[in-house]
């Protein structure tokens, strides 16, 4: 295989894509209440800020028709999801409104929860920053839950479980 070398821009962005794709991450789906009714939307952009106070970031894209309600919340939930919650991630990522494939669920705040996922991050918005064609959610995290299990992996456009090393 050969190296490949460029500077980021209009020109090589699907190579800057290809290349940020190389580092694997958790799949997440992050849910909301709006005025309309519950919202969700399926995000990798998703990373601990802070141990002290506890800190957490995701990135919503600034031309997602979901980005002002997320942006706007006071509270969001972040699901970690399972590695048999594919069709699940994948149905919040065509239709964040439709809920109809969960039960109806909500936590402490109001915010709806998903069933079974590997873990959850109850927050409160903290900041937000721009950050380009996306904007910086800053949560800070009120409860957690979590569970034992897998989690869905994505890495170069395409979705996957763990392998464990022995």
């Amino acid at each position: 295989m050969s190296e490949t070398s460029f500077i980021p821009g209009p020109d090589s962005l699907r190579a800057y894509r290809d290349a940020l794709g190389c580092f694997g991450t958790g799949v997440t789906v992050v849910t909301t209440r709006t005025d309309r009714g519950p919202l969700a939307i399926t995000a990798n952009s998703f990373t601990s800020v802070s141990m002290d106070p506890p800190l957490l970031l995701w990135c919503p894209a600034r031309q997602s028709k979901r980005h002002d309600p997320f942006v706007a919340a006071s509270h969001f939930a972040i699901h970690v999801m399972a590695e048999d919650q594919l069709d699940m991630a994948m149905h919040f990522a065509r239709n964040g409104e439709d809920f109809s494939c969960v039960p109806q669920h909500r936590n402490e705040d109001g915010v709806p929860v998903l069933p079974n996922v590997i873990a959850r991050f109850d927050c409160r918005r903290h900041a937000c920053h721009d950050g380009g064609d996306h904007s910086i959610l800053v949560g800070a995290v009120l409860r957690t839950t979590s569970r034992p299990g897998k989690g869905l992996i994505f890495k170069r456009g395409q979705y996957g479980g763990f392998l464990e090393q022995s």
